[in-house]
């Protein structure tokens, strides 16, 4: 609990109007999309850097903590204030500060909402590629704490390739800028990759220089529908042996398609096992020769048909259905544990195929989607929290995916991190030297254990112990 002296004083440093102590605004401020609600002390809204400075070394000097949050959009709980405290939110921090055609570049504050930071640059002709199912809610802060992908990852990326540089408050107050705003820059260790994907436990981003890429002139959007799973799986890595690089390259399973098509209404097949929603994009002579190859490599590989979306409406349906099918599942159980696990993109018929086997092993529903084109899968294992019998057999379903993924090369997160979802499993993948090695570059930076305790790892390495959720019901 917060005194009042340290009310008062949050009070005048962003002034009565942004700061609030209700419990109808803590609540609004107490969950993300794990729907694992944890009550903080107050939420209080800067508007610039030096705000966030005070109140960082009053935490210090009053051991309280402080939880920075962006949309509350996490999938991990990386933004829950699991030990009360102070969340910082930076949505009123929303300016996009400079866009530079001639450079490539822009400078934005934290609370710029993706799209429609991504709207802003296309009227320019310019590209920002990261784009999370989020991305019209999310916000560039959130996302450089999460380093978020999407389905662009597989050809452009993720988070951490366009940030150049940051202006970072630290733990313990001081304001720091990293990075630079040129192509190249290799002085001293790269502390902007250290604080992209941090989870908000080494810094809180009050400003972002990013690198922007030139609009793609041209793009076109295909559906190619398979009857086996295997065969949409084999696909995905023809497509690449082909010499083509899709902008993006989805797997749907034939659970994901009905739930969603029934969600949706989009046209998608309801008898196919699985289908691919591609897209290429470049020039108009590239673009369409890289759709025929595609189109060749998914009919060879056992598609049935290989349909090219003939106008925006039609683009615009299919990729609602993409975004819908987190959502949809809620159809076929009220709870579903989603894990964003990634292998080598070789390795996705294997996966499916272990998928298969633990869904049979323990008589649970598991759906797939995902960024087939990187390797990343989102895995549904659906259930019933009230079911007991049923609750247990998920968590050891879950825990078999991870020992599945990390068997075949692969990672437990490829885009939501860590947070409190996946402590519990952070020695499954990490070594205890690692493990110990990212302690102590947390202790380091945070000696006092103010800023976002109890994420990522568990109470033998942290210094505040968050509770670890079982099933969670997270995107």
């Amino acid at each position: 609990m917060l005194d009042n002296t340290v009310k008062n004083e949050l009070k005048r440093i962003v002034g009565e109007a942004n700061c609030s102590f209700s419990r109808e605004d803590l609540i609004c401020y107490s969950y993300d999309a794990t729907n694992s609600p944890h009550l903080p002390d107050a939420v209080v809204f800067p508007s610039c850097a030096g705000e966030i400075s005070l109140i960082m070394k009053m935490a210090n000097a009053e051991s309280f903590p402080v939880v920075p949050r962006g949309a509350g959009s996490g999938f991990s709980g990386g933004s829950l204030p699991v030990r009360g405290g102070v969340v910082i939110s930076t949505e009123r921090m929303k300016k996009i500060i400079e866009i530079d055609p001639d450079n490539m570049t822009a400078v934005v504050e934290p609370g710029v909402v993706l799209w429609e930071f991504q709207q802003e640059v296309e009227r320019q002709g310019l590209f920002y590629p990261p784009d999370p199912s989020s991305l019209r809610f999310c916000t560039i802060g959130g996302n450089i704490a999460e380093c978020a992908g999407g389905p662009r990852a597989v050809k452009y990326g993720v988070t951490r390739d366009y940030v150049l540089g940051l202006e970072v408050v630290l733990p313990t107050g001081e304001i720091i800028t990293t990075g630079v705003r040129t192509a190249k820059g290799v002085v001293g260790y790269d502390l902007t990759r250290l604080m992209v994907g941090s989870e908000g436990t080494l810094g809180i981003v009050t400003k972002a220089t990013l690198r922007l890429l030139p609009l793609p002139e041209s793009t076109i959007t295909m559906l190619a529908v398979f009857p086996k799973l295997k065969d949409a799986a084999a696909a995905v890595s023809a497509i690449m042996r082909a010499r083509v690089i899709p902008s993006t390259l989805e797997l749907m399973d034939s659970t994901s398609i009905r739930c969603v098509e029934e969600f949706a209404q989009v046209g998608l097949p309801m008898d196919a096992q699985a289908v691919l929603l591609i897209e290429v994009d470049g020039s108009r002579a590239v673009v369409d020769a890289e759709a025929a190859v595609v189109n060749e490599v998914c009919l060879a590989n056992g598609a049935v048909t290989v349909r090219t979306a003939t106008g925006k409406d039609e683009v615009k349906d299919l990729w609602k259905a993409r975004r819908a099918i987190s959502a949809s599942l809620y159809r076929i159980k009220p709870n579903k544990i989603n894990e964003d696990i990634v292998v080598p993109r070789a390795s996705i018929p294997e996966l499916i195929e272990g998928l298969q086997a633990i869904s049979s092993k323990h008589g649970l529903l598991i759906a797939s989607f995902g960024h087939a084109g990187d390797g990343n899968i989102h895995v549904n294992i659906m259930y019933d929290k009230k079911d007991t019998v049923e609750a247990a057999s998920a968590d050891k379903a879950v825990v078999e995916v991870f020992e599945l993924c990390l068997a075949l090369n692969g990672t437990i997160s490829g885009e939501h991190g860590v947070g409190i979802a996946k402590a519990r499993f952070l020695e499954l993948e990490l070594k205890p030297e690692v493990i110990d090695l990212m302690a102590a570059i947390k202790k380091a930076i945070d000696p006092n254990g103010v800023l976002n305790p109890g994420k990522i790892f568990t109470d033998k390495k942290s210094m505040a112990r968050a509770d670890m959720p079982g099933p969670s019901d997270t995107q």
